[in-house]
């Protein structure tokens, strides 16, 4: 038999407020067209379909159109879990009429295999399927058989005490599979993957939880696809499409594994040509060169992030004129000769996080100093989202109305790594002339991605 896997759609994702669907529309469309064309058996899909727990219409609209197709009326087993990003009873809400169509959703972790009969080959497969296994969900399918100690276990104990305990039902006649969303150690990560890794080993296992006799273990969360070093094949297949610029110049593809009960997977990569890349241009010589590049059709179809290096400070009708010239530039980051020596300077120094920040917005304001509520803000959105609570259940949803107000309050706050370290780009950047409330609205819709991004460049100031 055959199986496809896949992972990390994100469907309903934004680009700096740009729509990706268009391009999840054309990745569907391909997905659709090389499960066809190779005659996949099963589709595996490791979570992430959506990028929030409250996708808008058109994202839950195109997934569940592409689950029809890629089930081809039930002709094709098609198994799906949820993700940290998703909202575990609202996927699992379709599961009676999905499962009609040869489609399972499963929204929160459970204690029994799943199977399936392939009827082009006549084999069985037995699937452990563990949707995003946060603590308290971990603890809710745990308890119906676990003892008092195991409960009280470290989080990596007690998922793989589930896998083994479930894997103990495969069977030599049959082909035998896991599926899982989580992070694994050894994986190489990127910026946009929400953080379920960063607090210390909390939500995160080593390979030998996952080693428990499968022939294929299809994970999802990080985006870069990748084999794990470990005795059974543990693989995550990558997001289809680049979701950050730490994603640029990342090639995408599904994987597939033919299978036999008792035999080793024959794994192979087939890559994806949908979708806009990311790329990053560094303009050393001004805006001359890149306005060469456009006229030479430079990357026509990509999305930029622009590190621009200049000698005086651009005018907000250059800034205007060149986002017309390119539709595709997100970012503008501008880099001046004595800022760039002066930040270098400064994280020699290891200057403490809230002075590097008031010589920044000095030098951006040309001279002006700002309000400590300000200060405290920006301090504020460094360390916020550090507890375990903010991963629990609706992990990385923004909750706390008082900090959307802050934000509301200051809307130029726009965190991005820059050169040396800590930098903040003021919303002229954006070339558009718009109204307070257009970018206080901008900068809630942002709040949360930017504040991972904020913690990323602070970290990373405070190693320079």
């Amino acid at each position: 038999m055959r199986i496809l896997h896949t992972a990390d759609w994100h469907l309903g994702r934004t680009l700096e407020g740009r729509s990706r669907l268009e391009e999840q529309e054309q990745f569907l469309d391909e997905l659709v067209r090389i499960v066809r064309e190779e005659e996949i058996d099963l589709v595996l899909l490791a979570g992430d379909i959506y990028d929030t727990v409250n996708p808008p219409s058109a994202a839950e609209k195109l997934f569940f159109d592409s689950l029809s197709r890629l089930s081809d009326g039930g002709a094709r087993h098609v198994a799906v879990i949820s993700g940290n990003h998703d909202n575990p009873e609202r996927l699992a809400a379709a599961a009676p009429l999905a499962l009609r169509h040869g489609i399972s959703l499963i929204g929160q972790p459970i204690s029994e295999l799943l199977e399936f009969g392939i009827s082009r080959t006549g084999e069985q497969v037995r699937l452990m399927a563990l949707p995003y296994p946060s603590e308290s969900r971990l603890r809710t399918v745990l308890s119906e058989e676990a003892d008092e100690a195991l409960l009280h276990a470290a989080y990596a104990d007690r998922v793989k005490a589930l896998v083994a305990r479930q894997c103990a039902g495969f069977r030599p006649d049959t082909v035998n599979l896991i599926m899982s969303h989580l992070f694994v150690f050894g994986g190489d990560t990127s910026d946009s993957e929400r953080p379920i890794h960063q607090l210390g080993t909390a939500y995160a296992v080593d390979t030998d939880a996952l080693t428990a006799g499968a022939q294929y273990v299809a994970l999802g969360h990080l985006h870069r696809p990748q084999q794990l070093n470990a005795p059974d094949p543990i693989r995550y297949s990558g997001s289809p499409l680049a979701y950050s610029f730490s994603e640029a110049g990342q090639a995408k593809s599904v994987t597939v594994a033919d299978l036999a009960p008792g035999k080793p997977a024959v794994i192979r990569e087939i890559p994806l040509s949908s979708g806009r890349p990311l790329v990053r241009w560094k303009a050393a010589q001004g805006l001359a060169e890149v306005y060469r590049w456009l006229e030479e059709g430079r990357d026509p179809r990509a999305w930029i992030d622009l590190e621009l290096h200049l000698t005086d400070a651009m005018s907000m009708e250059q800034i205007q004129s060149l986002r017309k010239a390119r539709e595709g530039i997100v970012h503008i980051r501008p880099v001046y000769a004595q800022e760039e020596s002066e930040l270098r300077s400064e994280a020699g120094d290891k200057l403490p996080i809230d002075e590097l920040f008031r010589r920044f917005y000095a030098r951006q304001t040309k001279g002006a100093e700002p309000e400590p509520e300000l200060v405290r803000l920006f301090l504020e959105l460094l360390h916020e989202g550090d507890s375990e609570e903010a991963l629990e259940e609706n992990e990385f949803q923004e909750t706390d109305a008082k900090a959307k107000a802050r934000v509301e309050a200051y809307p130029s706050i726009r965190p991005i790594a820059g050169v040396g370290g800590i930098a903040v780009e003021a919303e002229a950047l954006q070339g558009e002339e718009q109204t307070g409330t257009d970018l206080n609205e901008k900068a809630k819709a942002e709040y949360e991605r930017r504040r991972a991004g904020m913690e990323a460049a602070a970290a990373g100031e405070g190693e320079a």
